[in-house]
């Protein structure tokens, strides 16, 4: 397998790391607009399997001379650059994935299901963490039940040890997450899809110890197209963002009190951006590169054989402290380099799907957990 890895930041480097740690990968091409320096787990690989080259994306001619050259692509790069990307893909006739983000163009690229069906490749758009490993667990937990009643997804990425005031660290960007707190999230409630206010509507989950309790409130985004898939066929389906108790309290504040604003202010003579401001200044103390952990909890209630049941899946990851690679590219990346050898091993069909759509779930759960990373199910309860 020939693979091309788009983006040298933590995900895609994440992701070459995984995919040369398998032996039927014969070559890893990594490209970047700038490449400055590579992390030091992907120093024992530096020689001919691993290939480092710049690319401007928007250079289509370059992008398809890559292409030529692999069997499939992984795109660890921002999502406003995938629809076009995945569109050349179908075009050179190789497969391509991403780790989305953003459902409009999610939807936008299944607009290229019959192309690339006719070109016998596949396009994966979502395949991170959420959206992206949490789907594929619930579409597992939903096919478990005759009918189901309720869907719940949870996933949070957090620092192991909890420091004030927020009990967080950066695990992307502080601009995503300034979004996920501003942006209204689509579930599916009554069975129709329905907005509701980013961190509202608190709840507790409890994990083993030494995780512990953590809070649990709406943001957007990690339902992706399954709002729309299961509308009118599940009553209630949600994604919320695990935190440290009192996290969604304080941001709730910052945001009402205009402090994660767009809007510019006139602050001793100069036009401000509260949200410009907000983002240099919390950034910078949220980026403490702290052991860091994924907490992951699916609950899926409905009936089997006319009995009711509520049955759950959780994951917990922590970082890897001998190679220096975070929970969240290990969930992340690792989870985008087993999507794109699924497709390149003839494991996906043609056309353009979401990961809950195609990925074969006990396969993936098997390579999820090769990797360390262990998809748990807990005890039923009626």
């Amino acid at each position: 397998m020939r693979m091309l890895v788009l983006g040298a930041g933590l995900q895609g480097t994440a992701c070459t790391f995984d995919l040369l740690n398998n032996p039927s990968v014969t070559q890893v091409l990594l490209a970047d607009l700038r490449i400055d320096h590579l992390p030091a787990f992907l120093a024992p690989f530096h020689g001919p399997r691993l290939e480092v080259l710049t690319l401007d994306v928007r250079n289509a001619d370059a992008v398809r001379a890559l292409y030529a050259r692999c069997d499939a692509v992984m795109s660890a790069i921002p999502y406003y650059f995938n629809a076009p990307l995945a569109a050349l893909a179908v075009e050179m006739g190789v497969h391509f994935t991403d780790l989305g983000g953003n459902t409009e163009i999610v939807q936008e690229q299944k607009q290229l299901d019959a192309a690339a069906k006719a070109k016998g490749v596949s396009v994966i758009p979502d395949t991170g963490l959420a959206p992206g490993m949490v789907n594929v667990i619930a579409q597992h937990g939903i096919d478990q039940f005759d009918t189901v009643e309720s869907v719940k997804l949870f996933v949070g990425g957090l620092p192991q040890t909890p420091e004030p005031p927020l009990g967080y660290q950066i695990a992307y960007s502080i601009e995503g997450m300034v979004d996920y707190y501003t942006t209204t999230s689509l579930i599916v409630r009554n069975g129709q899809p329905t907005h509701v206010t980013a961190l509202s509507e608190l709840e507790s989950v409890h994990f083993a110890e030494p995780v512990g309790e953590l809070e649990a409130f709406h943001t957007a985004g990690g339902l992706s197209t399954m709002v729309y898939r299961y509308a009118g066929k599940i009553p209630s389906m949600e994604y919320k963002t695990l935190r440290y108790p009192g996290h969604a309290r304080i941001m709730a504040a910052i945001r009402d009190l205009g402090l994660l604003s767009t809007v510019p202010v006139q602050v001793k003579g100069q036009q401000v951006v509260p949200r410009d401001v907000f983002v240099q200044v919390a950034g910078d103390i949220l980026r403490k590169g702290k052991p860091d952990l994924v907490a992951l909890r699916v609950t899926v209630r409905g009936t089997t054989h006319g009995a009711v049941q509520t049955r759950a899946w959780e994951v917990l990851d922590r970082s890897d402290a001998v190679h220096g690679i975070s929970a969240m590219m290990r969930t992340t990346g690792y989870t985008l380099s087993i999507t794109g050898q699924l497709q390149a091993s003839g494991a996906i069909p043609s056309g353009v799907h979401t990961p809950d759509e195609c990925i074969p779930a006990a396969r993936y759960f098997a390579m999820l957990g090769a990797r360390g990373i262990q998809v748990t199910e807990l005890p039923a309860t009626p």
